[in-house]
């Protein structure tokens, strides 16, 4: 099909919806779960038929995957709506869906605030679309699908995921935390988990399939249970019956994270050893009224169990500068906890209040000017941090697996440490998804960059 062609929503009547020219365009923002839904999304259109296009233009479909975290992330899918008017204005049959958290947050307030939209879907609503685009064409009538599941988790689904070497799973949905800032359990519901047989069919699947590293998935992936296994059974499992893939997960909640859990990481050579644990903040007081359900004492001590199973570990965090009543005395201990445990890279937020959290109730009263200012003070003292620990890296040999040609750096190849760093590679002898050990040779506070040794 032309890619400057469109079906007429009269001509698509007409033929009962010829679906597989009836193109679809997804566009994803936010974390890597709206990633993996993307991939769900794009598995049940194109098994109902539909097909799937990776630009907007020439699409009879464009989803929005949204993310609604932060005000900001919302901001920007009201922007690219406005930006989506010049192809409503030049193919009038165009359908524009909202899909995701905002879609599950805002429900028919969308259509009110965007007339550009014609379908809005939450995240356990997925399995609706293809029947609700088909209303929307016979009827004209707009749809909205958002309730959410106590059970619904997908498994039967399979993603359509395009070529490359790694890949999102899922291995659970929702969050039953309800930590005070946070909008993903009104947004995705309450924690459930997919069978372990069927995500250990999906792992081997993907190796057989070309894949050389899987991503687990789920907001707190360390409470996954599935009939009597806990996430480090899944992890075993996985490992031993794909040895060589390389196998991440995100994220983990510290109330959570075991004993055991860093034991089965430490035990399996393809288990990454890098581990995501946000802390949010230094300081007890801050972390009680966010309902985070531990103490810096406890985080600190899963720190020191993780450095004496793994000592080569990286860890990064989440951190949240100006949440409500916030003090500089408080924002000291967030910086004096980041100096003691020396993360690897960090992910730095200003507080945003989202409607219907606990935290919504509170008094948004740090000053904008001074989240700011923390937040660079956050940011500045990590980049420290994290160029001091890619220094230490010079001289040692890493095993890297080849992503692709760097962006920045033409005519060198791009790859990722166990400890998820990034490595610039001076070759071209290699091709993706090829395992390369390096030997690193010099590093700033985001890259490490080096020289091949051998490879395998």
């Amino acid at each position: 099909m032309n890619s400057d062609t469109y079906i007429p929503i009269e001509t698509i009547t007409q033929t009962k919806l010829q679906k597989s020219e009836f193109p679809v365009y997804i566009e994803t923002y936010g974390c890597q779960m709206n990633f993996a839904d993307s991939e769900l999304v794009s598995g049940i259109m194109n098994k109902n038929g539909y097909s799937n296009v990776y630009s907007p233009d020439g699409a009879s479909v464009i989803l929005l995957n949204t993310c609604s975290i932060r005000e900001n992330a919302e901001s920007k899918i009201y922007k690219r709506l406005g930006e989506l008017r010049k192809y409503k204005k030049k193919n009038p049959s165009l359908i524009v869906g909202i899909l995701g958290c905002m879609a599950e947050r805002l429900k028919r307030d969308i259509f009110l605030k965007s007339d550009v939209v014609d379908l809005v879907l939450g995240p356990d609503e997925y399995r609706k679309l293809p029947s609700m685009i088909e209303n929307l064409v016979n009827t004209g009538e707009k749809g909205v699908a958002v309730r959410l599941s106590r059970v619904e988790t997908y498994d039967d689904i399979t993603p359509l995921r395009k070529e490359g070497i790694s890949a999102w799973l899922s291995i659970m949905r929702g969050c039953d935390k309800f930590c005070s800032f946070c909008v993903v359990p009104y947004t995705r519901g309450r924690e459930r988990s997919r069978k372990l047989e069927s995500i250990l069919k999906e792992v081997i699947r993907l190796w057989n399939e070309g894949f050389k590293e899987v991503t687990l998935l789920g907001q707190n992936v360390n409470s996954y249970r599935s009939e009597g296994k806990d996430f480090s059974d899944l992890l075993k499992s996985c490992a031993e019956a794909v040895p060589d893939i390389r196998i991440r997960f995100t994220t983990s909640h510290p109330q959570d994270l075991s004993l055991k859990l860093i034991e089965t990481i430490a035990r399996y050579d393809n288990l990454c050893k890098y581990i995501h644990l946000p802390v949010q903040s230094g300081s007890d007081r801050i972390l009680k009224l966010m309902q985070r359900n531990y103490t810096t004492e406890h985080y600190l001590k899963i720190i020191d169990n993780i450095r004496k199973a793994i000592p080569d570990a990286s860890l990064s965090t989440d951190i949240i500068a100006g949440f409500c009543t916030e003090t500089e005395e408080d924002h000291l201990m967030t910086l004096e906890l980041m100096k003691q445990v020396r993360y690897d890279g960090a992910y730095m937020f200003k507080y945003s209040p989202r409607e219907n959290t606990k935290a919504w109730k509170m008094k948004d009263d740090v000053p904008e000017e001074v989240k700011t200012k923390r937040l660079m003070e956050i940011i500045e003292l990590q980049n420290k941090i994290s160029e001091e620990k890619n220094r230490e890296e010079i001289g040692k040999i890493h095993e890297i697996l080849i992503e692709g040609p760097s962006r920045k750096s033409p005519g060198k190849l791009k790859g990722r440490t166990d400890g998820n760093k990034t490595v610039i590679v001076s070759c071209d002898s290699f091709i993706t998804g090829q395992l390369v050990k390096v030997k690193i040779t010099s590093s700033n506070s985001a890259t490490l960059f080096g020289e091949p040794v051998s490879s395998k």
